[in-house]
């Protein structure tokens, strides 16, 4: 359906820095893997021809000479630290074309067609580390002249606003803009900044974030060797529809006080939580413990904050309070959200330097990212995982062919992880979520069902 055609080594357009780097503590417990995402451009002009598609090249390459650090590439010491070596071997930029139709208006006929996960680019694991790109991008070209741009961005290196802004930086350049204008900044590269010992702050909490999630208990798990299928869908949601779901939550009141209305990501968030805990309801599996996991971006959480500029890693798994199925969907949505907000609350500036030491103090990062993302409940899973990406510049990545139309995650392949995004219009909420795909059906139903059900009855 795919066919890749060409593949090219963009390196930087300058001589950079060739040195090797330590990662930051927050950079360290990520995993050397990539996330991906695909842009969706329509009524685009040709790129067939030679002078557009060195334009992306030579752009590529003079944001590298700025991002130096997406044209290295990683290696590991004995006890697992990450260390990136700028060796300038270069970022890949793949052409392809797709035979296949698709509505590119519709997100969900992209999800359910099977064909997303082949528009991002696939990366070779089997390879040694040290020959791993840490930047690909594969442009994909459509019989209706229609493209998309799927990146791949190694996890370790940057989070969402570090790569967003990476990726906005080669759009401008494609246009025609210039580091000399003041729309273009260089980033910040020094990850000492997130170092701990350098902010000199003993830890002085406890960090359930880092320890292993509850699993679904041997009762209720599928009595098979097989895995469930997993299936992804899309769930949209307009501003209406979030503002009812902060009435709601209003209603029975603010667990933490009245001091500011709940924010749209966690009334969705909660929202969510209720309807995953009610498809995975099963007979007397009540007691079933689950939690919450998110990502809270802490450049603003720190005293100082960091510079805007800061390109690296810089969110931190948060988690909610342990609780049961019972108890999230028979309490009030507020229950739920509140516990939402709880998790979110806590990611003062002494709680991030606190977890930056903890994480300075792990002897082996190897286990302890082995025991992280350790998906060993297997049979399925009692809790939710969900990433905002939102008021994220998504919709600025303009290559010269307008605006994307829409851009989603590329992969999301794990059960009970979903994302939350702008909608391009602007207008609401774009969610994707991976679920076992026996309860996708219902929890469709449900998600829509509740926001309309009065809170009586919800």
């Amino acid at each position: 359906m795919v066919t890749i055609h060409r593949s090219h080594l963009v390196t930087p357009s300058e001589t950079t820095q060739s040195t090797t780097l330590s990662l930051s503590h927050c950079d360290q417990i990520k995993l050397p893997n990539h996330s991906s995402q695909l842009y969706i451009y329509t009524n685009t002009p040709p790129i067939t021809n030679h002078s557009s598609l060195h334009t992306l090249s030579t752009s590529l390459s003079r944001t590298l000479t700025h991002y130096f650090p997406l044209a290295g590439r990683l290696t590991k010491t004995p006890r697992g630290q990450l260390q990136l070596l700028c060796n300038a071997k270069g970022a890949l930029l793949l052409e392809a074309t797709c035979d296949h139709h698709l509505n590119f208006h519709s997100s969900g006929d992209i999800v359910s067609s099977n064909v997303l996960e082949q528009l991002v680019p696939k990366i070779d694991y089997q390879v040694p580390l040290e020959d791993i790109p840490l930047f690909v991008a594969q442009v994909t070209r459509f019989p209706c002249g229609s493209l998309t741009l799927g990146f791949a961005l190694c996890r370790a290196l940057a989070d969402g606003t570090a790569g967003t802004s990476s990726l906005n930086t080669w759009a401008k350049l494609a246009r025609g803009k210039t580091f000399d204008s003041s729309s273009l900044m260089p980033p910040l590269l020094d990850r000492a900044l997130l170092d701990s010992r350098k902010l000199n702050k003993p830890p002085r909490f406890e960090h359930p974030e880092f320890f292993p999630p509850p699993l679904l208990r041997s009762g209720v798990a599928q009595h098979t060797s097989v895995p469930p299928q997993l299936a992804t869908t899309i769930l949209k949601l307009t501003k209406g529809q979030v503002g009812i779901l902060k009435k709601k939550a209003s209603e029975f009141g603010n667990e933490l006080g009245p001091h500011r209305p709940y924010s749209s990501f966690e009334v969705i968030s909660g929202h969510l939580w209720r309807c995953a805990c009610k498809v995975r309801y099963v007979g007397t599996n009540g007691v079933q413990p689950t939690r919450l996991t998110t990502l809270v971006n802490c450049r603003n959480h720190l005293s100082p904050p960091l510079p805007k500029t800061y390109f690296g890693n810089a969110t931190f798994p948060t988690v909610t309070p342990t609780c049961s199925f019972d108890d999230i969907i028979h309490m009030p949505l507020s229950y739920a959200v509140g516990k939402v907000r709880e998790a979110i609350g806590k990611m003062s500036d002494e709680y991030v330097r606190s977890a930056l030491d903890y994480i300075a103090n792990l002897d082996d990062m190897n286990l302890f990212r082995d025991m992280f993302y350790d998906n060993s409940a297997g049979k399925g899973d009692p809790n939710l995982f969900v990433v905002a990406w939102t008021n994220f510049l998504f919709y600025d990545s303009d290559f010269g062919w307008g605006e994307p139309v829409c851009m989603l995650p590329g992969n999301i392949n794990s059960d009970g992880k979903a994302f939350l995004l702008d909608s391009a219009s602007g207008d609401g909420f774009i969610v994707a979520i991976c679920l076992q795909a026996s309860h996708v059906d219902a929890f469709k139903k449900l998600f829509y069902d509740d926001i309309e059900k009065p809170s009586s009855k919800l």
